[in-house]
């Protein structure tokens, strides 16, 4: 996958099934001004040591009209951590504070063009790209972290501003796109490429 989602872009629709016990689309989030679609996963280093930020970033931001949802795309033969029962349980016990939705057919990962877990995207009220990348510059380790990219594009956007930086590169493991197994890592090397 070597392109993802330009700033300017539309959101791509989807209509994907969540741990919830519903399916999710755009439109579940329609009086929202602010969207945050991360793609993540179980078994990453970068996606587990971001859950925590992710989940407060959340409650933190919900009240101020910004809605997050998180979306699993990685296959889950090679890599059983992802299935959709293991997201039902870790949704469970980290108590998401947001949808986290199943992308069996890697078709949403594809049209955004999600590149690595997790790999977070901001559209504004018309739903247009204006922020994408990573979280902050350390996934793993949060007291580590000195740049905070996704909150201060959120905070930017808000406030009628422009993000100080609208494109990162997200940090983490490659998405695990099926009839791919050549890509596969051990999760300690996933920052390495």
């Amino acid at each position: 996958m070597a392109f993802t989602l330009s700033l300017g872009a539309a959101a791509p629709d989807f209509d994907l099934p969540g741990v919830d016990g519903k399916n999710h689309g755009l439109a579940n989030f329609a009086k929202s001004k602010l969207l945050v679609v991360a793609f993540t996963c179980n078994h990453c280093p970068a996606a587990i040591g971001s859950e925590d930020r992710l989940i407060a970033l959340a409650r933190a931001y919900q009240p101020k009209g910004v809605a997050f949802v998180a979306i699993n795309a990685n296959e889950d033969k090679n890599h059983p951590d992802d299935s959709f029962e293991k997201m039902q349980v870790r949704a469970r016990e980290k108590a998401f504070a947001f949808p986290y939705l199943r992308d069996e057919s890697q078709a949403v990962a594809l049209a955004y063009g999600a590149l690595r877990t997790p790999h977070f995207y901001v559209f504004d009220a018309q739903r247009k790209l204006r922020y994408t990348g990573r979280m902050d510059d350390n996934p793993y380790d949060a007291s580590k972290a000195s740049q905070h990219d996704l909150q201060a594009a959120l905070d930017a956007l808000l406030a009628g501003q422009k993000p100080p930086v609208e494109v990162t590169n997200p940090i983490g493991c490659n998405v695990k796109w099926k009839d791919q197994d050549a890509h596969w890592m051990p999760p300690e090397a996933c920052d390495l490429v």
